[in-house]
């Protein structure tokens, strides 16, 4: 094998998630060999795509958030987004249903949302505006100082460019008690809440610092990729092949071993040699599955002790008919959600009064399901590890149809015509994740930033990327952390080149 300091390395990522398409393309532009396994027949990771009977679901990631973190990071590759598909602000943004029959529709205006805000408690308007000034503000130093500086030791933390951020200390405190600070009534708090779920937290568990979320909520708003997210997800490929990074799909890797300069893969498709390894799958399945015991990092107890990220259970619903007042995002919300966080991380078990969240996009796509008819995606979060037998799972799926019928008006169940259903066991076969984790590791303090998993793997040479690293959970997340992975092996390998020019685009 060569010498990955010199000559022209080989590079394998295991995985094309959108942590691996972006990794891979990072390095494909330095002019590495690249190659990416993907073991299922499309890239995408959790990020998949459902076809069935004329509709088309995402069947992961549906919400198009912080478009200023894709611009950016097309902007590496001399590209913009709009070379590869088209976006749409969605107006409303979301709907929220509580079940006491009380609803808003939210609209990508600031001022009018502030309006939705005082009209519940006077002087919400206000204290809203000065909150989501706070967001802004704190997600550009969070964004600019530590996402994208990528500080993932704790001793990176010791820096005189994050004194800015000393005066945040409320940050470190919970998003309730953060929230609270600003508006009492509980529904407004709910609003400026419920992103958490993206983080796979709870607003009792998730540090402040997290309001940032608002920002990218309610001042940067929410959009629909034209395809659905799966179009996103073909840009990314396209833009890996076009630097020169071959993918392959359906070659699933059983066994990394060797070392830099000589892992050897074994793939259902044959060896595979590489000089260097970037893992796409979580840390957790990586070390159980694909690793040999005295190249683990942890004992496989320690992965049992973390604080995964809710589950959830997933119904692909082609339905006849029409669906108002369904938007494109709707959520579906009891005015007390204490009881739903406690069934996912506190007494684990199917919660009795559920949160949901609905997604219809062909509200705003007419591709993705038939003339007269709309593809409907219903999304319950859960705690991961409970059993989700088909008992339960039919007991569940009429409990969330009549709430539905009940909270909405919505009735759906003599109209479906097409149906698929996935929940626990699907996220820990598919993808190896946790006790059927469907998002990884949850943003709680001492799973943020520094104490997440290294981009540096337990081997030399060998790397992680994706939601379970810095900076975590989410597709512009991800992105970034591609970023990293690649930063982290041109720091290793200066030979390789390419570390000052990745430094230097902002």
């Amino acid at each position: 094998m060569r010498d990955p300091l010199s000559g022209d390395p080989t590079v394998t990522v295991i995985g094309g998630g959108f942590g691996g398409l972006s990794a891979a393309a990072y390095l494909g532009r330095a002019g590495l060999d690249v190659r990416l396994l993907e073991r299922h027949d499309r890239v995408g990771g959790h990020a998949g795509v459902l076809e069935r009977d004329g509709f088309r679901f995402d069947t992961g990631p549906s919400w198009y958030l912080m478009p200023d973190v894709f611009e950016r990071f097309f902007a590496h590759f001399d590209r913009e987004p709009g070379d590869y598909y088209e976006l749409e602000r969605l107006d409303p943004q979301y709907r929220v249903c509580w079940k006491d029959g009380d609803s808003v529709t939210v609209p990508p205006d600031r001022d009018r949302v502030e309006a939705i805000f005082e009209s519940y408690e006077t002087g919400a308007g206000e204290a809203l505006a000065a909150y989501l000034d706070d967001a802004e503000r704190n997600y550009e130093l969070a964004m600019d100082r530590v996402v994208y500086e990528g500080r993932e030791r704790l001793r990176e933390f010791v820096d005189t460019d994050l004194l800015p951020m000393a005066p945040r200390y409320r940050l470190f405190g919970n998003m309730d008690d953060y929230v609270s600070r600003y508006v009492e009534h509980p529904k407004l708090r709910q609003l400026l809440e419920y992103t958490l779920v993206f983080l796979g937290g709870s607003p009792y568990n998730t540090p402040a610092l997290y309001s940032i979320m608002s920002h990218v909520d309610l001042n940067l708003n929410v959009f629909y990729p034209e395809g659905g997210i799966a179009s996103v997800v073909d840009a990314l490929a396209e833009l890996a092949r076009e630097h020169g990074v071959t993918i392959r799909t359906g070659v699933e890797v059983q066994h990394v071993g060797g070392a830099v300069g000589q892992f050897e893969l074994a793939t259902d498709d044959g060896l595979v040699e590489s000089d260097l390894v970037v893992s796409n799958a979580n840390p957790a399945d990586t070390e159980r599955a694909l690793l040999d015991d005295r190249d683990r990092a942890h004992e496989p107890g320690y992965w049992d002790d973390q604080t995964y990220a809710p589950s959830a259970f997933m119904l692909y619903l082609g339905v006849e008919g029409d669906v108002d007042p369904l938007e494109h995002h709707t959520l579906v919300l009891p005015t007390d959600w204490s009881d739903h966080f406690e069934a996912i991380f506190d007494e684990p078990r199917w919660p009795d009064d559920p949160a949901y969240y609905l997604s219809v996009t062909s509200k705003t796509d007419d591709t993705v399901a038939p003339d007269g008819h709309h593809a409907v995606v219903a999304l319950v979060p859960i705690a991961p590890g409970l059993d989700d037998g088909p008992d339960v799972r039919e007991r569940y799926r009429e409990q969330v149809l009549t709430d539905l019928a009940e909270h909405t008006g919505v009735d759906l169940r003599d109209r479906i015509v097409s149906e698929t259903t996935a929940c626990v066991s699907e996220f820990a076969e598919r993808y190896g994740d946790p006790d059927g984790t469907a998002l990884g590791l949850a943003h709680t303090l001492f799973q943020t930033g520094p104490f997440r998993p290294s981009h540096r793997g337990p081997l030399e040479g060998f790397y992680y990327t994706g939601a379970y690293t810095t900076p975590g959970i989410g597709m512009p997340m991800c992105l970034i952390s591609g970023e990293h992975t690649a930063s982290a092996i041109f720091e290793d390998y200066p030979a390789l080149g390419d570390a000052e020019a990745l430094a230097s685009i902002e």
